[in-house]
């Protein structure tokens, strides 16, 4: 397998070696997930330890339960709960995955028995038990003494007699889904002093290579030649220079459609003059570069999963600081295609740097335009952490983005573009100001964003709330998530153009 040096990001998750076997095959690994269903005989294997005798260990058959059998001389069993057979689904599977992978934090040799039930063809089963595996155990970290779990350094499934030609297939989409979503924990995670706008652009030049992607990086002085003056004016307090990163994939074939993606990539939101309070959100802003991320991390897979779709990706990256250069409130604006804008807040910054990038998109003719940022703490308080904020101009458009983030359980909720409160943006000296009222804060910024897609059919994704996790739970480990990557392969992989 590729294994990518992001130096200075310490991730040990890239290398990782996947096997599948034939059913009774002997399994060399540190421990076994051996699925048990409810209302169903215990797994041989078990050695005759029935749901009674489980049940007095603390165990049911829910998803999320998961006992260990300590051994000797041959791998660690442990007794994965699955549920009912007929409420199994693809998301409870990667759900039981991680919970496996969870119960035995220091064994790097993991197996797992694929389950042949009704309703979950196996293909599916083994993509998500490598998600689930791979994601909860997912590694990052700067200390100087390894503590925690341990990172899986090989994963074995066991596929059902007749299957294994449909678990390879299976575990090898598993394992570029989790590989990309790895990668955009990585981005999110790296602290921002290490992670600039330019090193980030670095990476991308060098993900590209292996990748199949064309790759063009735009600086100051050529953001200048394009006009892309919301970028420029939230970089006017940093030292770092800012970057346009333009991603480009094209299939082997005859394209399909062509989708536009856009992330915002505020590498680090000081607020600028509109300062941050100095309180643990203000120290996760790291992450407000999550949709940038989250693109790059997502095309660095299109290729080795045979995208039919030309996708091109826009990262738009600067970091937001106060100096006695910076933007001020009460600044105008001039964005991509000359709309002017009035800055009344420089921390409603994430929306200026996206503008030129959507403007930039509809030149470009594409079919449609989805957008994902960690735009708006409204949609944070609307949603939490687990569900991001949708808005769009198209209902076709809207309902591929939710159906991908069902596939992969990375839900969407959409909001209302209410139109009426369009006029809540409506400034006096500019075309528009970069904020609305005090209420609807996440609508009235998808309404801003709207103002530059001239009609094209256009997604946008809020993951204000879902970036960070406070907790660790399913697959799903405490800190940035990269909400979003997986989600955006799926789209990218199934994308129709909306007037097809």
């Amino acid at each position: 397998m590729k294994t990518l040096d992001l130096d200075p990001i310490p991730s040990r998750n890239r290398s990782i070696q996947l096997d599948v076997v034939e059913a009774g095959s002997t399994l060399m690994a540190d421990a076994l997930a051996v699925p048990v269903l409810a209302g169903a005989p215990t797994p041989a294997i078990l050695g005759g330890v029935d749901l009674a005798a489980l049940a007095r260990a603390g165990f049911t058959p829910d998803v999320g339960k998961a006992v260990p059998f300590p051994s000797v001389n041959q791998p660690v069993l442990v007794a994965v709960g699955v549920g009912e057979t007929d409420e199994l689904t693809v998301a409870r599977v990667r759900d039981a995955a991680a919970a496996f992978a969870r119960a035995v934090p220091q064994d790097a040799a993991l197996a797992v028995r694929v389950p042949a039930v009704a309703g979950v063809p196996v293909a599916a089963a083994a993509a998500a038990i490598v998600e689930g595996v791979l994601l909860a155990r997912y590694q990052f970290s700067f200390k100087s003494v390894a503590a925690g779990p341990v990172a899986v350094e090989s994963l074995v499934l066991e596929a059902p007699e007749d299957a294994a030609d449909e678990v390879r297939a299976g575990a090898a989409r598993g394992l570029a889904s989790a590989r990309a979503g790895m990668l955009g924990r990585d981005f999110a995670s790296c602290p921002a002093g290490l992670l600039t706008a330019s090193r980030l652009a670095e990476l991308a030049v060098q993900i590209g290579a292996e990748a199949g992607l064309k790759v063009e990086v735009f600086d100051r002085r050529a953001l200048i030649e394009l006009g892309c003056g919301g970028l420029l004016g939230v970089n006017k307090g940093s030292i770092e220079e800012p970057r346009m990163i333009v991603l480009r994939y094209t299939p082997s074939g005859e394209s399909a459609g062509h989708l536009a993606l856009v992330g915002k990539g505020i590498m680090y939101d000081s607020g600028g003059i509109a300062l941050k309070p100095a309180d643990l959100s203000h120290s996760q802003m790291k992450n407000d570069m999550t949709g940038a991320g989250d693109i790059l991390a997502a095309m660095s897979a299109l290729a080795e999963l045979g995208c039919p779709n030309t996708v091109t990706g826009y990262l738009m990256c600067t970091d937001n600081m106060p100096s006695g250069s910076a933007m001020q409130l009460g600044d105008v604006l001039t964005i991509r295609g000359g709309k002017t804008v009035e800055v009344l807040n420089t921390d409603a910054e994430g929306r200026l740097v996206m503008a030129d990038a959507l403007v930039l998109a509809v030149e470009e003719g594409v079919d449609a335009i989805v957008d994902i940022a960690t735009l708006t703490g409204a949609c944070l308080r609307t949603f939490g952490e687990e569900v991001a904020g949708l808005m769009s101009n198209d209902d076709a458009l809207a309902a591929q983005v939710s159906a991908a983030g069902d596939a992969v359980d990375e839900p969407v909720w959409r909001l209302p573009l209410i139109r009426s409160y369009r006029a809540e943006l409506d400034s006096d000296i500019a075309d528009l100001k970069n904020l609305g009222g005090p209420n609807a804060g996440s609508i009235t910024a998808g309404l801003f964003l709207e103002e530059f897609v001239a009609g094209v059919p256009w997604a946008h994704i809020d993951i204000a709330g879902t970036a960070q996790s406070s907790k660790a739970y399913r697959w799903i480990n405490r800190g940035p998530t990269a909400f979003g990557t997986r989600l955006l392969v799926e789209l990218a992989l199934r994308f129709t153009p909306p007037s097809a």
